[in-house]
């Protein structure tokens, strides 16, 4: 499972969308869907192809900016919306912040209500405000939730997505910030929220403030499981524990494997402005929990926080504070340290700017190798998102904005060499493997690898697809003679597409003809009539010497061929954009 989160101004049709691709309601109250306005999160899902995606829909309306972070806080990426017929907004720059300050990497523009109005305007002005946030260049898809359109793509392009977002830390301690919290009759309470890492089973005791309690059942997405691992959408069914005493902002524990704290020590990033403009009193925003901090400079960008209450934090949780009186983002946080010492002697703020800055320097080598390592490949923007300085290092292979181990880089190369080899052997009408085919078969991140990784172990790649280097002159095996004997007489009469019975005396069946296609050999119009790839240039030729429009019946003559042949023929050049269908028997070439 993957789960992203929504985030855009208020009636830009954040939920309206959400409904489109999943086919459910993700506002649960009658408030919300009376009024139209989301107030609160909401929850839906969907598969594509072999994958299940869960949204958490957030309010947009400036109000329930504490509630559209949590749900934001503990997502891994980022579906921004934007309306074509009223474009970027103030919310929108507000949740564009917030996005900005949690270090979110993976994310999709959307563009909703293109049917009332051209998305091109919206569309640029929001790519250019996001570019400049940690998210960088996002795909774009203009949709209409109310007509359908986009929706296709904006499919495909979340299938991308949650291909490129790292894979998921599965073993290891829990926690689950909770961000919904109610009772069902017979099982007692549930909680519910993103599990972002770890695994939980049916039976697991867990930490709740500083209390044990013990997990009764577990479901994700409706139905029951015995065991859940990281990422995924959770409802958490709690043995002995009243609802009253679990809520948002909360967070189950792996027991005595995080010690809350009431001290931070961050590193600031001011939203706009300067870290000594920032007022004393703020509102921390950590997963699903909002906490009152009093903020005191150290030095430069780095602060320390005084939490109204305790908190599991770690270094590398990214933090969003709030101005509460402008209710506004103020800055995102890095936490550096999650027990410092205390601060007793004159100068000895500063000096702790000092030290933590030195700490970090020494650190960075260490970590960006360790992150790498553990990794196989690491985006180098998902490294920054956890704190890792990412300097170009002589440890590491550079790949674009991939940053990839050397051995592992190496031990790449081999199996996709065998691989190719493997597939030449046991397909030879189909020598070429998928890209896509021989990233999951390497367990490759990213498509962007991929190619660099074909280069590297000088295979060729082209039509998202890798052979060996010689592999167009392999042919077909048993059916390269048929194949030739049908190029020569496509040479002779290039608009004369041989019958099934004279493709079959030349052993060349559907399988054959596509494996002779793949390879740039012949173009199929249809499964059994093929041109030489040359055929649909030279037709146009022909075509574009007769009297404009032309009928079928003309073209069939000029072209000296068929009905069989001339109509997809026609058809191929109408998808080609070469010629143009007037009507249903009237086509013109298209001019210039």
């Amino acid at each position: 499972m993957h789960v992203v989160a929504t985030a855009g101004h208020v009636d830009h049709g954040k939920s309206t969308l959400v409904r489109a691709l999943t086919g459910m309601e993700p506002d649960r109250f009658a408030e919300e869907q009376r009024r139209g306005m989301t107030i609160d999160l909401g929850y839906a899902w969907t598969t594509l192809g072999a994958e299940t995606l869960a949204f958490v829909d957030v309010p947009g309306h400036e109000r329930f900016i504490a509630t559209m972070l949590a749900g934001l806080g503990p997502a891994p990426a980022v579906l921004f919306v934007v309306a074509a017929d009223e474009g970027w907004r103030r919310q929108s720059e507000e949740h564009l912040a917030a996005v900005d300050a949690l270090g979110l990497t993976h994310g999709l523009l959307v563009v909703t209500r293109s049917d009332l109005a051209d998305p091109g305007a919206a569309m640029d002005q929001a790519r250019r405000r996001i570019a400049e946030s940690s998210l960088g260049q996002v795909p774009a898809v203009p949709v209409s939730a109310t007509t359908g359109h986009g929706l296709p793509e904006l499919r495909a392009a979340l299938r991308q997505l949650v291909i490129d977002l790292p894979s998921p830390q599965r073993e290891g301690r829990v926690r689950l910030w909770v961000d919904r919290s109610f009772t069902i009759r017979g099982a007692g309470t549930v909680v519910t929220g993103t599990l972002g890492s770890g695994s939980l089973t049916r039976g697991d005791e867990l930490q709740l403030d500083d209390r044990p309690v013990r997990i009764r059942g577990l479901q994700a997405l409706g139905e029951n499981h015995e065991q859940i691992g990281a990422v995924a959408r959770v409802a958490v069914n709690l043995r002995g524990v009243e609802v009253d005493q679990v809520g948002r902002g909360d967070a189950l524990l792996t027991p005595d494997a995080w010690r809350p704290t009431g001290l931070l020590d961050v590193r600031c990033a001011v939203h706009d402005g300067e870290v000594s403009q920032l007022p004393a009193e703020l509102v921390l925003h950590l997963g699903t929990a909002a906490v009152p901090v009093r903020m005191r400079p150290l030095g430069g960008d780095v602060v320390r926080l005084t939490l109204l209450r305790p908190l599991p934090a770690e270094p590398g949780d990214r933090l969003v504070l709030r101005d509460p009186g402008r209710h506004a983002v103020a800055a995102g946080a890095v936490v550096l340290d999650a027990a410092p010492p205390p601060l007793r002697r004159r100068g000895a703020a500063a000096a702790r700017a000092v030290a933590l800055a030195e700490a970090e320097r020494v650190d960075a080598a260490t970590a960006l190798a360790d992150q790498v390592r553990r990794r196989g490949a690491a985006r180098r923007t998902d490294l920054q998102a956890l704190g890792v300085p990412t300097a170009d290092d002589s440890s590491v292979h550079v790949v674009g904005d991939w940053l990839v181990d050397p051995d592992t880089w190496q031990h790449w190369q081999q199996r996709l060499r065998a691989a190719v080899d493997e597939r030449t052997r046991s397909t030879p009408l189909d020598p070429r493997l998928t890209v896509e085919a021989a990233r999951r078969l390497l367990g490759v991140p990213h498509r962007e690898l991929l190619v660099a990784l074909a280069e590297a172990a000088q295979l060729a790649h082209a039509d998202g697809r890798i052979s060996q280097p010689n592999s167009q002159s392999l042919g077909l095996g048993s059916a390269e003679v048929g194949l030739v004997q049908l190029e020569q007489h496509l040479s002779q009469n290039p608009f004369r597409a041989p019958e099934k019975p004279e493709l079959d005396q030349w052993g060349l069946g559907v399988r054959e003809l596509a494996a002779a296609e793949r390879s740039g050999r012949l173009v199929r119009l249809a499964p059994d009539v093929v041109l030489l790839p040359t055929g649909p240039a030279q037709a146009m030729r022909v075509l574009a010497a007769l009297s404009q429009p032309f009928t079928t019946s003309q073209a069939r003559q000029a072209l000296e061929t068929t009905r069989r042949v001339a109509i997809p023929l026609l058809e191929h050049l109408d998808r080609r954009g070469w010629t143009i269908r007037l009507d249903a028997g009237h086509r013109q070439v298209r001019r210039g």
